[in-house]
């Protein structure tokens, strides 16, 4: 059975938007690329999805970090959630219809982490999710949509060990051990 991880960098005040908290640091990015090589898939909400089908095809100006994400996202099969989208792209699969069902199937036939992405996904299947790992960035963005799911009970969250600190980020991991369990962070 696969673990689902909801994954997702936000703002200090707990907001996501991507083109405003702009391309994580270096030394954060190298981290990503190692975590995109050991994902065994990704499910992404199509906004999300969106900003990542940037790394479809290389571009002018890519440094080797670059490419080697690029190249590691490529071969990572993804499931894009999405009643809007009529087709997407290259190793990835439409889940327009009985969203809940379809996760649940991929979390039970598959092995491996399954990465979570989106803060309105992550929402709709929070008592599916395994573990949320929120990164921590320095902006303030406010009016942005909140990285983790609100409302019920504040669960108990750890901060990072010393050894997940990297440059410009702090990474949080809450465990749900029941499907009513949210972590909020504030």
């Amino acid at each position: 059975m696969a673990k689902l991880v909801f994954s997702m960098s936000q703002s200090l005040d707990g907001y996501v938007d991507h083109l405003k908290l702009g391309p994580p640091p270096q030394a954060a990015f190298r981290h990503f690329v190692e975590h995109m090589r050991g994902l065994a898939g990704c499910i992404y909400g199509r906004g999300l999805y969106e900003i990542m089908r940037y790394w479809d095809d290389d571009l002018p100006g890519w440094d080797a970090d670059d490419h080697e994400f690029a190249q590691a996202w490529r071969r990572t099969p993804k499931w894009v959630v999405s009643r809007t989208l009529q087709s997407v792209g290259p190793n990835a699969t439409l889940v327009a219809d009985d969203v809940e069902a379809a996760i649940r199937a991929l979390k039970a036939g598959m092995a491996g982490e399954l990465e979570v992405g989106g803060p309105v996904l992550a929402q709709n299947l929070t008592g599916l999710i395994d573990e949320y790992r929120l990164g921590q960035r320095q902006p303030v963005l406010r009016r942005c949509p909140a990285a983790a799911p609100s409302g019920g009970q504040r669960s108990h969250c750890r901060g990072s060990h010393p050894a997940d600190l990297r440059a410009g980020m702090k990474r949080k991991r809450q465990h749900d051990q029941h499907e009513d369990c949210l972590c909020r962070f504030t």
